[in-house]
């Protein structure tokens, strides 16, 4: 008999949780497991629903407009009722709450994903971690951590109980991201970047912690010892339009690409010669993990989980986050000495071979789920 497997998520749009969702999909077994995807709203459209139906999973959509509503739970355990999941497993913050203690009411096992660090200082994000931490401590069977940086943050901040807690990296398709330099000089024209431009390429969801404001104040420095530079800005977001100010306040928006959201990502990669992630906290960005597979070189902050993707002086520079400073000496490095740009590429392609192929990740989870089912709650 197959494994009912019932995939929770606050909703389904650009962001990495839901990608990461998407890719696992595919990779599943689907003579052992029958999947379903329920979404609690709707964010950007859910494109990723729309690809999941493509390839044969079933999506449900709750249509929750306030996810903070109380109520809400009745609604949710009515819907794990109605599906009877042998395993659910909840990603995002509000599926994280309540699709834990739906399974708890009718003691189905539960995992959940967490994709970030939480916010354990203050205001409105510091009281919604705390009723995250607080659910998953009393109702979760498994919680599963995508870096060993944050696995220790949630157990210190979150109190979360260590013998819950598992490690497993994030993993990607490495056959999609093989270097093709005709892709990428096929996408610089198209983006009418300049043919002899050294690229710099950062591929993020503009918000505020991303940095990306402290690379934009780094490219004026980059531009007076490298006029050849380019910064190529992929994504959307809240932040879009302040980063295009501040791009035109430095005086360097001739030099600045923003492309939007793209759905064409390891052709875009090809398009970069160096990847930067200035992001000021991160768990594990799947980004890195996919430029490294795309061979290149990066230079990122060094926080969160960053430094178990990136060694520095191995596959890439790490710098202090919000920093201008080090990342203009750290893409002017890798701009000025093609030797060691071309060494951390290589060495970015073989971690990535070694340590963060999807289907490693697939065969841990299904393990799990495995386990959960033999032993239950």
């Amino acid at each position: 008999m197959k494994k009912k497997i019932l995939w929770m998520i606050d909703g389904l749009g650009h962001g990495g949780a839901e990608r990461m969702t998407l890719a696992l999909m595919q990779k599943f077994d689907r003579e052992e497991f029958d999947l379903r995807v329920c979404a609690l709203q709707v964010k950007q459209g859910n494109p990723v629903g729309d690809e999941l139906k493509r390839i044969g999973i079933p999506v449900d959509l709750l249509h929750i407009p306030n996810l903070r509503h109380p109520l809400n739970l009745p609604r949710i355990i009515r819907y794990v009722r109605e599906h009877k999941p042998h395993i659910i497993h909840t990603q995002l913050e509000f599926a994280n709450v309540f699709g834990n203690i739906a399974g708890a009411v009718f003691g189905i096992p539960s995992a959940a994903t967490l994709h970030t660090l939480g916010a354990p200082q203050q205001g409105s994000a510091y009281w919604r971690s705390r009723i995250e931490w607080t659910s998953l401590r009393y109702f979760c069977t498994r919680i599963i951590s995508v870096s060993e940086s944050a696995s220790a943050h949630h157990i210190a901040h979150g109190n979360l109980p260590p013998k819950k807690m598992v490690t497993i990296y994030n993993g990607i398709d490495l056959k999609k991201f093989q270097p093709d330099g005709q892709a990428g000089k096929a996408l610089r024209e198209s983006l009418n970047i300049p043919a002899n431009a050294f690229v710099l390429l950062t591929v993020a969801f503009l918000r505020e912690p991303k940095g990306i404001q402290y690379m934009l104040e780094a490219l004026p420095r980059i531009l007076a010892d490298a006029p050849n530079a380019h910064y190529l800005i992929v994504g959307e977001g809240t932040y879009g339009e302040t980063l295009r100010e501040l791009a035109a306040s430095f005086g360097v928006e001739k030099h600045v690409t923003f492309a939007g959201q793209r759905n064409d990502i390891p052709e875009i990669l090809q398009a970069g010669d160096v990847f930067v992630l200035p992001t000021l906290i991160d768990a594990l960005p799947t980004v890195l993990i996919e430029a490294m597979a795309a061979r290149k070189a990066i230079v990122a902050s060094n926080v969160g989980g960053v430094p178990e993707l990136v060694e520095n002086e191995r596959n890439g520079l790490l710098v202090e986050p919000a920093n201008p400073l080090q990342l203009a000496e750290g893409c002017l490095r890798l701009i000025r000495q093609n030797d060691v740009r071309e060494a951390m590429a290589e060495a970015g392609l073989q971690i990535a071979r070694s340590k963060f192929d999807i289907e490693n990740q697939v065969r841990t989870i299904s393990n799990l789920y495995e386990e959960l089912i033999q032993h239950g709650r």
